[in-house]
């Protein structure tokens, strides 16, 4: 065997065991940061193979999510990928509780799906129904996919932590042989933004969030708002995107542009990256300048700081792995990787 040969032999045995096989688990609104999440992957190096996109209710309840996703999967010209519905409402998180939380003690503010008609599914803008099977098996295939791939998983957590903690209490064995979940969600030293106390991911379903959190997945990436609040777009940020020519940021005009944060009709107003940074660290983890180590845990007491993070008690749960939380950016990376997903015309 030449040295040539032995050398390309190597290399594509080592590329092969670094692979990133992701899972992306999103309760995607029309585009927002769920959308460019799944842009910036699908566009991404060929070390991030998505191996499906499973769905669970938080921005919208989880037909209309998968309905958003197959406008984008048609965008970028890939409906061959897999989509699939997972639970249909939190553990145990109501809409009911949401609004007597709010005749309590005030403060509620983004609520999601709560606000929203459960039988309802609408169309993109412009577009018409989809026409594809939904499935309805996604914690199966988060079960199946993870004990086809022991330690080659990624799993990213986009929205409320419901079909995870579901396959994990499902199959209890398969916490050791997800490689780690990346995820967004929860607040450490700075304010919710469901309640006052509470980031929405965790607050939509704070007892999925402690399920995952006590697990003994072996990593733990959290994308919380401590970070997540660095991570702006403003008029200027918004206008480089949505100048461009392609189906993907004519989505994203419509939806940041007259929708939320309504840059079209609010000059002066705020948007935020959010789950686009999970994603962005599978493609670039080193944007991430500043992390810390803690245990962590969600409070599942009803009341004013329910969903909210808290520290972990460690005698209830020694087998709990900790959680990496991600603390400071280096915004001008980031926002250059985004921006190149997102304005490409492929």
């Amino acid at each position: 065997m030449s040295r040539f040969l032995a050398m390309f032999l190597v290399v594509t045995c080592l590329a092969a065991t670094t692979r990133d096989l992701v899972i992306f688990d999103t309760d995607s609104g029309l585009f927002g940061d769920d959308g460019a999440a799944l842009v910036m992957l699908l566009r991404g190096s060929s070390q991030e193979v998505l191996q499906g996109i499973t769905i669970v209710p938080g921005n919208v309840w989880a037909a209309q999510g998968a309905e958003y996703m197959f406008h984008i999967l048609d965008l970028l010209k890939k409906p061959q990928m897999q989509v699939a519905v997972g639970a249909e409402a939190p553990l145990i998180h109501t809409a009911a509780m949401s609004k007597e939380f709010d005749r309590r003690w005030g403060g509620l503010g983004y609520t999601g799906a709560f606000a929203q008609d459960p039988t309802a599914v609408v169309p993109a803008p412009g577009s018409k129904i989809s026409t594809r099977k939904l499935r309805r098996d996604a914690i199966n295939f988060l079960i199946s996919e993870i004990e086809r791939h022991p330690g080659e998983i990624t799993i990213l957590a986009l929205g409320p932590m419901t079909n995870i903690a579901l396959a994990l209490r499902l199959k209890p064995d398969i916490e050791t042989k997800i490689k780690r979940i990346v995820f967004m969600g929860g607040n450490i030293r700075v304010a919710g933004n469901a309640t006052p106390a509470a980031e929405f991911n965790f607050w939509f379903d704070p007892e999925a969030a402690r399920i995952v959190l006590r697990s003994r997945i072996p990593k733990k990436m959290m994308f919380g708002l401590d970070i997540c609040n660095l991570a702006k777009i403003r008029k200027a940020e918004f206008d480089q995107i949505a100048s461009a020519r392609n189906p993907i940021a004519e989505l994203f005009r419509e939806d940041l542009g007259n929708r939320y944060p309504g840059f079209l009709k609010k000059p002066d107003a705020i948007g935020f990256m959010w789950d686009s940074l999970a994603a962005a660290y599978l493609l670039d983890p080193d944007f991430v300048t500043k992390t810390e180590s803690r245990y962590l845990d969600v409070q599942t007491t009803w009341g004013q700081f329910y969903g909210s993070t808290t520290p972990l008690d460690r005698r209830a749960t020694p087998t709990a792995t900790p959680v990496t939380v991600m603390l400071d950016l280096d915004f001008k990376r980031v926002f250059a990787l985004y921006k190149d997903r997102l304005v490409r015309s492929e």
